[in-house]
């Protein structure tokens, strides 16, 4: 450990300073910083580019934490305690090396904002059964991760307002997004999306504050055609009966997605070695 990290360390224990920022302090360990957990002022905790590799279940000493952020380390698990961070507002664990959230994840009362873009987390196999529980969410970012299906349980994150997709593999979407009337950002860039349920014409995407991101995605081409002419075409089309009968025809007949473009994973895993 740096002199400066323990300088850091002590300055915030000594004078109660809520705040603890540690980015690229190449921090391998939260146990090798002396008292760092055990102290309970702290309301926001940064330990951005570092070289952590786990984080130990005495993270729940930090009750008062309402910021985390851990974005860009090596963490390949969560303890099932970090969900017991009852204050927890906004928590960033992007770029890193999940596979999969710890059981209980869900049941932050509070959280608002939760990133776990550039994982390897898939929903079927990664999300714990509470993981759509999270009611107080306004944000989701899950892009760069391996998600194939998303669960219809979306529904019932009723507060978000931006949810992010982009960069999986997604082959389709449940009907039941349409069902989150506060969503004002939808990015869909980046998949395996044919086509788009109508019931997502019934969002308010195309006000001046909203974005929808379809580029990207190997559309059949009556939402190719659309899309060339703007997003907005495509929410009218959605709208359309014969569109509503050509979708339920097309999950009627059990439609093979493409298969995956490697080019494009590829190009992920690229990235995230360029913001390593």
């Amino acid at each position: 450990m740096s002199k400066a990290v323990r300088k850091t360390l002590e300055e915030s224990r000594e004078g109660g300073n809520p705040e603890l920022d540690l980015q690229d302090k190449q921090i391998t360990s939260l146990e090798e910083l002396p008292g760092l957990l055990l102290m309970e002022h702290l309301t926001r905790l940064s330990l951005p580019h570092n070289r952590l590799t786990k984080i130990p279940p005495s993270i729940a000493n930090l009750v008062n934490l309402e910021i985390l952020n851990l974005f860009n380390n090596a963490i390949e698990e969560l303890p099932t305690s970090i969900s017991s961070l009852n204050k927890l507002r906004i928590f960033n664990v992007g770029m890193n090396r999940l596979d999969a959230l710890p059981r209980g994840f869900g049941s932050f009362p509070v959280l608002e904002v939760l990133d776990i873009t550039y994982n390897n987390i898939s929903e079927e196999e990664s999300l714990p059964g509470n993981f759509f529980m999270l009611e107080s969410l306004r944000a989701l970012y899950m892009g760069d991760n391996d998600f194939e299906v998303l669960s219809p349980l979306i529904k019932n994150l009723k507060n978000l307002q931006i949810l992010s997709l982009r960069d999986n593999d997604l082959i389709i979407l449940p009907r039941e997004i349409g069902e989150l009337t506060r969503l004002r950002e939808l990015h869909l860039q980046g998949n395996r999306l044919e086509l788009l349920p109508p019931e997502i014409s019934n969002l308010d995407l195309m006000s001046q504050r909203s974005c929808l991101r379809l580029e990207c995605n190997p559309w059949q081409q009556i939402i190719a055609d659309q899309l060339l002419l703007g997003t907005s075409h495509v929410l009218d089309m959605l709208k359309n009966d014969s569109y509503k009968f050509l979708y339920q025809r097309y999950l009627s007949t059990g439609s093979q997605p493409p298969p995956k473009n490697f080019e494009a994973k590829n190009r992920k895993i690229s990235r995230k070695r360029e913001v390593a």
